[in-house]
């Protein structure tokens, strides 16, 4: 296992609204499928006279550096990892959205390419060791051929199991980033999906827990575990506000 590298703390300095406030903003945007006239909006509601352009700036800053830092927090995933692609369509152009997660539904990595082939595969392949250091004990995959000549190609020995019906831990996935695309009226281009879905991704990891298979005492718990990690990991407190 690669060791997560040090990421500097998140500094505020120089902004007119205090960092509880920019946290709260960047934390509904890609928590929830809102848009940013939407949370401009919900802000207002709190007496918080925010543009929806500056919330756009904060998201581009503060959301990465969050997701950064995320990512630098977690010391392991699952070994066993299912792969999928989907097709996204970028102003009239095709897209494939390649995208990793572990069976416990942590997504592992993202990949915004225009192919969808063996190359294709490769590069999110190398991507995925490259982060994470070591190959997983079994990867999922649907009957797509382009994996196991990407894997053949890279000399990489593990359990391969191809099956349309097993891989709906990644399908599955996929579905958050459907409805954010039409909360966005379509993506605006590969460049802007990476960047947003590298976010979006990494705080939806972090909020996982508080969702399923838990009852009310415990997802009342893990809640408050994940909004004390969010506010360890932006450098200001997750208030109401």
């Amino acid at each position: 296992m690669i060791k997560p590298p040090v990421v500097e703390p998140i500094s505020y300095a120089g902004y007119r609204f205090p960092p509880e406030v920019i946290s709260y903003a960047v934390w509904l945007y890609f928590r929830f499928p809102l848009s940013l006239r939407m949370v401009e909006e919900m802000l207002a509601a709190r007496s918080i006279d925010v543009t929806y352009e500056t919330l756009r700036q904060w998201a581009l800053k503060f959301g990465l550096k969050a997701a950064k830092r995320i990512r630098a927090r977690v010391s392991t995933f699952g070994d066993k990892w299912h792969l999928d692609e989907v097709v996204i369509t970028i102003k009239g152009k095709r897209h494939w959205l390649w995208r990793a997660v572990d069976q416990h539904g942590y997504v592992l990595d993202v990949l915004v390419q225009s192919r969808r082939n063996t190359q294709a595969a490769e590069r999110l392949m190398r991507k995925l060791l490259r982060k994470h250091g070591k190959t997983p004990r079994v990867m999922v995959t649907d009957k797509l051929k382009s994996y196991a000549a990407a894997n053949r190609s890279m000399g990489l020995k593990f359990e391969h199991r191809q099956h349309k019906g097993l891989n709906n831990r990644a399908e599955n996935s996929h579905q958050p980033t459907r409805v954010r695309e039409k909360v966005m009226r379509r993506y605006k281009s590969a460049c802007q999906l990476q960047r947003f879905l590298s976010v979006h991704d990494q705080v939806a990891n972090q909020f996982m827990h508080c969702r399923y298979n838990c009852d009310a005492k415990q997802k009342r718990e893990l809640r408050v575990q994940a909004f004390a990690a969010w506010s360890e990991v932006t450098c200001a407190q997750m208030t109401a506000v």
